[in-house]
């Protein structure tokens, strides 16, 4: 597929790398310019482009940017294919980004990301930590491998991220419809704590909409009160004891 990674980051850096890698023709941009994007994300082929070439003629647009910066594309996501997925793997964390009051009262994520970017989403990518995407990506069948949900209201487009999920090492979760999606936003079980298919499955159940943001601001919180950063292990450890 004709591919764009908008943000070449810790997770937009490692998706481009590993859909290249699975044979998918993949362009990659960043604000800060094609300078900006490692070396070590083109290595299997990706190319990095100027913003403004990056939307054109291409089948699946992947945001991997901050969640408040998001309306900044509304006006080049209009020069993209009427018929593009556009993918969002970001997530919205007040304490470090500022406020957003609609998502404060309570509108989904993804459903105040639709309305900025004037364009359906596809929300994936985003329920597993920089880290477990870098490094925890498996062969398709091999035991033990994590699951990632993705939600989107085109059953079409769920069902391309879900096999774009699976090239990048991971069991893709239908999650429904965005107006669910909340199930899998920072403070829900389902969030950066490495399920499988099954547990993943009862973990969106279990999510609790009313809760999730005191849990991820808890969660924060305790972060900040570490005197060295977690390991992966740990931290997804932290994530998973908030729902026990």
């Amino acid at each position: 597929m004709k591919i764009t990674v908008i943000g070449a980051g810790a997770i937009g850096g490692n998706l481009a790398r590993r859909l290249s890698e699975a044979g998918h023709d993949v362009m990659v941009a960043d604000a800060r310019g094609p300078e900006a994007v490692a070396e070590e994300v083109l290595t299997a082929g990706a190319r990095a482009v100027e913003m403004d070439a990056a939307v054109a003629d291409r089948q699946v647009i992947v945001l991997s940017i901050p969640f408040s910066v998001q309306p900044d594309l509304a006006d080049l996501l209009a020069e993209a294919r009427g018929d593009s997925i556009i993918v969002d793997t970001s997530n919205y964390y007040p304490a470090m980004m500022g406020p957003v009051e609609a998502v404060d009262n309570g509108q989904v994520e993804s459903e105040w990301s639709q309305e900025k970017l004037r364009r359906p989403i596809v929300k994936a990518w985003n329920a597993a930590l920089a880290a477990t995407q870098q490094t925890r990506g498996l062969p398709q069948g091999a035991p033990g491998r994590i699951a990632i949900p993705v939600a989107a209201d085109s059953a079409e487009a769920r069902a391309t991220v879900m096999q774009l999920v699976d090239d990048t090492g991971f069991d893709p979760f239908d999650a429904g419809v965005i107006a669910d999606s909340w199930r899998q936003q920072p403070g829900t079980p389902a969030y950066c704590t490495e399920l499988g298919l099954e547990d993943l499955a009862q973990a969106l159940t279990a999510a609790d909409k009313d809760k999730a943001p005191a849990t991820r601001d808890r969660i924060m919180e305790h972060f900040g009160t570490l005197t060295m950063a977690p390991s992966l292990d740990e931290t997804v450890a932290i994530n998973r004891s908030a729902h026990v």
